[in-house]
Formats: structure tokens, C-alpha cells, sequence
């Protein structure tokens, strides 16, 4: 999920947000699908996987950052933020894998707790001056349940990769939903 992208639908501007979701929606989905056509090892392919996720994120939210010039100064802190924790993210995941599932899980789980609230910062400040937030909000909320979910799984008797792919679909989701609202 956690996507800091903007869903705004109230300017002309916001049209300029139709690629980002669209990259958001294609990289979730095609990256859910590679994580589980991998396997459930922490082999090299994995390493590079959970990796792509966060640095995908980075990429994305970045883009939005720049097309946000005009920002308010609390979106513009949530993006920054959130752009700092996803290269912390890739970074931790990498090392983390050395450790096993349950330590992936764990850093995984923290990410999502902490660019799930990055993301509900820039979502709470962009709905002063932009519609269409909710799904932002919802979303953000929603990492951060989900982030603790995943660090509750760590400590479990068989914690698995596969639910982080259900994670990335739900961003999609939720790009998804951005999108529709944009194109009506």
C-alpha cells in the first residue's frame, strides 16, 4: 500500500496523477505476482524482490514529490519523509533476509507502520486544498493495521512471504480507486 501519491481529482493538475497510478497499480500487481512466482526461499531472486518493493515506492513517491512543487509544507514533509523510509526500507529488507522470514517480516511490518502514517500526513494535508483524499487516508490506515500484522506473523510457528503480495495488491487497489475518481 503505503503510497504517497496523490488522488486528487479537484484541479485540472490532478490529470498530471494519472500516470502515477497507473505506474502504482502495474508495479504493485506485476511485483506481487514475481514475489510469488519466486517462492517462499530467501534465495537471491527474493533478496531482489522484497528490495524492488521499497525502492519502487522510492521511485514513485519521488515522482509525485516533484510534480508537488506547489505542495502544502505538510505534504511536502510527509513525501520527504516517506521518501527517506522507503531507501531505509530497501536497505534493512537486504539485511534483514541474512536473518530469515521472520526478520523480513518484522522490517516489512515496520515500513508499512511507518509510511503508512508518512502517507496519512500528506493525505490529511493535501484535503485542504484537494479533494479525493479518502483513499489516501484509508490506505494509510490500513498500512499502519497491516504493518503490525506483519510483525504479529513474524513471531508465528510458520511466517511466510506470500501475504506481502496481498499487501502490494491492496495498494492497487486503492491506486486503482484513485484513478476511477479521476476519470469520472
Amino acid at each position: 500500500m503505503s503510497t504517497a501519491t496523490s488522488l486528487d481529482h479537484a484541479r485540472p493538475a490532478s490529470r498530471e496523477q494519472v500516470p502515477l497510478l497507473l505506474a502504482r497499480i502495474v508495479f504493485a500487481l506485476v511485483w506481487a505476482a514475481v514475489l510469488l512466482a519466486v517462492g517462499p526461499g530467501l534465495g537471491l531472486a527474493m533478496v531482489v524482490v522484497l528490495v524492488l518493493y521499497p525502492v519502487g515506492d522510492l521511485v514513485l513517491v519521488g515522482a509525485d514529490a516533484l510534480r508537488s512543487g506547489t505542495a502544502s509544507r505538510g505534504a511536502r514533509i510527509g513525501l520527504g519523509f516517506n521518501l527517506a523510509v522507503s531507501a531505509v526500507a530497501a536497505v534493512l529488507l537486504a539485511v534483514a533476509a541474512a536473518d530469515g522470514v521472520p526478520a523480513v517480516l518484522r522490517v516489512w511490518g515496520a515500513w508499512a507502520v511507518v509510511a503508512g502514517a508518512g502517507q496519512l500526513v500528506v493525505a490529511l494535508a493535501r484535503r485542504r486544498t484537494r479533494r479525493g483524499q479518502w483513499p489516501l487516508i484509508v490506505s494509510g490506515g490500513l498500512s499502519c493495521v497491516v504493518g503490525f500484522a506483519f510483525v504479529a506473523m513474524a513471531a508465528g510457528p510458520a511466517p511466510q512471504l506470500a501475504p506481502l503480495a496481498g499487501y502490494a495488491a491492496a495498494g492497487a487497489v486503492f491506486a486503482l480507486i484513485g484513478f476511477l475518481r479521476l476519470r469520472r
